[in-house]
């Protein structure tokens, strides 16, 4: 879909589909994966990668040639967000950032109140700040507000596979949103991603829906070919949901029937 690019910020990417590296059993397999999936953007979490060391999952997104959206996973707090993403910058030579400040482990949900500060220092140092967020309206039309470039509202946990909770809150989010709006963590298979395009997302980030799935190539495969059919569905309208039948065929000039006389 060249002719309906995603743009971030000052980034244009063809493919709506926003990949993921975590969760693969090889790199390999991760390879192979994002091939399949059409991903032009990949998120690395800054805290996990040497960028100095070659063959790390950098190496494969260089050949690839797919850019590198640097993330903060595995921050808690304002402070460490900030000083991850000014180091990611440093070594990759991105202004983008993913930021996620989560506020447990065991749910690994986002902690609002640290999300929108480290956001609005991001901002303020010229980063395109990509934030994942709960699925708040609220909270989405504030990190909008501070300056962000998309709001990544959750489907539900990350990992979990449990798809779009609370389709209201998306279609509240996306009614509203002057940015693009990108269903972040929770999609577990092919029609999750699809829902939400129809929703009115303009893209799909996702790991382990993919990189965990029992053939991760054809998934990937799947999910790209989801967010392609979700996108053309929500640009050609759907129709009314109705509380009765509608025929289809036209109920206008229909032959009189005489059942006193029958045509045959």
């Amino acid at each position: 879909m060249a002719d309906d690019p995603l743009v971030l910020g000052g980034t244009t990417v063809s493919s709506r589909l926003i990949m993921g590296t975590g969760g693969a059993p090889s790199l390999e397999v991760l390879e192979r994966a994002l091939v399949a999936s059409g991903t032009e953007l990949t998120t690395v979490a800054m805290r996990r990668v040497d960028p100095s060391v070659h063959g790390s999952v950098l190496s494969v997104l260089e050949r690839l040639g797919i850019r590198v959206l640097p993330n903060t996973a595995g921050c808690f707090t304002a402070g460490e967000a900030v000083l991850t993403a000014r180091l990611a910058r440093e070594a990759l030579g991105t202004d983008l950032i993913k930021l996620e400040v989560i506020a447990d482990e065991r749910t690994l949900l986002p902690d609002p109140v640290e999300l929108l500060e480290a956001a609005e220092t991001l901002v303020d140092d010229g980063f395109t700040v990509l934030p994942y967020t709960n699925d708040d309206p609220v909270l989405a039309r504030k990190l909008e507000d501070a300056g962000c470039a998309a709001v990544m509202p959750l489907g539900s946990p990350i990992g979990s596979g449990l798809g779009i909770r609370n389709p209201h809150n998306f279609q509240l989010i996306v009614e509203h949103a002057r940015v693009p709006v990108i269903l972040d963590a929770g999609a577990g298979t092919a029609s999750d991603v699809a829902l939400a395009m129809e929703l009115g997302c303009a893209g799909v980030m996702l790991a382990s829906a993919v990189t965990r799935a029992q053939q991760p190539e054809l998934m990937a495969c799947a999910m790209r070919h989801a967010v392609e059919g979700g996108r053309l569905a929500r640009l050609a309208g759907r129709i009314p949901r109705r509380h009765f039948a509608e025929a289809s065929s036209p109920t206008e000039g229909l032959a009189r029937l005489d059942p006193e006389r029958p045509a045959f």
